[in-house]
């Protein structure tokens, strides 16, 4: 598929999910061999958050896991789909069996119906042999992606991608890049805010991209031991600083080129890709959250003049802040934000760290 068709593909699809407010219906496909954290983690994130209605289905009320004596029971049939905007289908480890045909024809049927399919891990085989990933980037676990790829020879298999998101059919790699498909689901879905609220209780990384690789480390590392942990907690209470390689590889006591290589080996992306994405994500929570105007949440957040930061929205959301914001306002975000003054709205500093300089007009080079 020509990337400007799918492209074209994926904002529309997400200009429609924006538009479809109340309770989001999200619906677990429990296959046979289901890998218990696979399946585990759809039904946390999605049925602990109020925007969503949970439910699991199966083609049969009991239904097997990889693991040995223990199974899984679903209180609906296939037919349960058929009322759902999202199906997900965790990882099975039973993925180089086919599947039984009623399965199959379900997945194809809900998705001919409009409904949003994703797959966690080796779930994509089941969305493969629906033929839903036909002519399409899509990802699984790298253990398994090679078999995909051989088996689907028609799939533009992303071996090193979290996950990858064409609108209408998501696939994500291994186990926990399941959590980042579903919190990226959440944010679309009901805003950055929502989305980090979810993240915070799941105690994971509110955001890893899809482009990452498989083998990093997540957006905020897990222990204080790595090697730059300190450096992005401090870039992340200072989003409004203009940040560039020399003076972040200085604060760090590293050359410019150990900067940036340590900096891809512990984010799986450059520091100037990490720093868009930490402040697009601190912008769209000030849309969802407060009233200050496109130009105070640039400089606040780093993205500089109002033109620059509708740039970046442009970029990267396919809208500007002014559309996000009115979409947030009816799909998820509050029905009035909350006034603010004209103080600065910034996250919390981490202790000891440096007071930054005053924003310029123009957002950072971050190069």
């Amino acid at each position: 598929m020509p990337s400007s068709t799918f492209r074209l593909q994926k904002a529309g699809y997400d200009r429609a999910m924006l538009r479809t407010g109340g309770m989001h219906r999200v619906t677990v496909l429990i296959p046979d061999d289901v890998v218990v954290l696979d399946a585990a983690i759809p039904m946390d994130v999605f049925g602990s958050d109020p925007n969503y209605q949970l439910q699991v289905c199966a083609a049969a009320p009991t239904v097997r896991t990889s693991v040995p004596g223990l199974s899984c029971g679903a209180v609906a049939g296939l037919e349960a789909m058929e009322r759902s905007d999202t199906v997900v289908v965790p990882g099975y480890a039973s993925f180089d069996r086919p599947l039984p045909e009623p399965v199959i024809r379900a997945l194809r049927d809900a998705h001919g119906r409009g409904t949003r399919i994703l797959s966690i891990c080796t779930g994509a085989f089941a969305l493969a042999a629906a033929g839903l990933l036909a002519d399409r980037p899509a990802t699984t676990h790298w253990r398994a992606a090679p078999l995909l790829q051989a088996r689907y020879p028609d799939i533009d298999i992303r071996h090193d991608r979290l996950f990858v998101d064409n609108g209408d059919v998501l696939t994500s790699a291994g186990v926990t890049s399941g959590i980042d498909l579903c919190l990226h689901l959440v944010r679309k879905d009901f805003g950055a805010a929502a989305a980090n609220d979810r993240a915070r209780d799941l105690v994971a990384p509110p955001i890893r991209e899809g482009g990452q690789t498989q083998f990093t480390r997540p957006f905020l590392a897990d222990t204080p031991a790595a090697t730059l942990a300190d450096l992005r907690a401090w870039i992340l209470a200072n989003l409004d600083h203009p940040h560039t390689l020399d003076g972040l590889a200085r604060r760090c006591n590293l050359s410019r080129r150990t900067f940036i290589r340590r900096f891809r080996d512990e984010t799986g992306t450059s520091a100037h890709a990490w720093i868009t994405t930490a402040r697009l994500d601190h912008a769209r929570e000030l849309l969802e959250k407060t009233e200050l105007s496109v130009s105070q949440i640039g400089y606040r957040t780093g993205l500089g003049n109002p033109a620059n930061t509708r740039a970046v929205f442009k970029r990267h959301l396919g809208i500007g802040p002014g559309e996000y914001r009115r979409s947030r306002t009816v799909t998820g975000g509050p029905a009035t934000p909350t006034a603010v003054s004209d103080r600065p709205v910034r996250p919390h500093r981490a202790a000891g760290s440096a007071a930054p300089a005053p924003p310029r007009n123009t957002a950072p080079a971050d190069r």
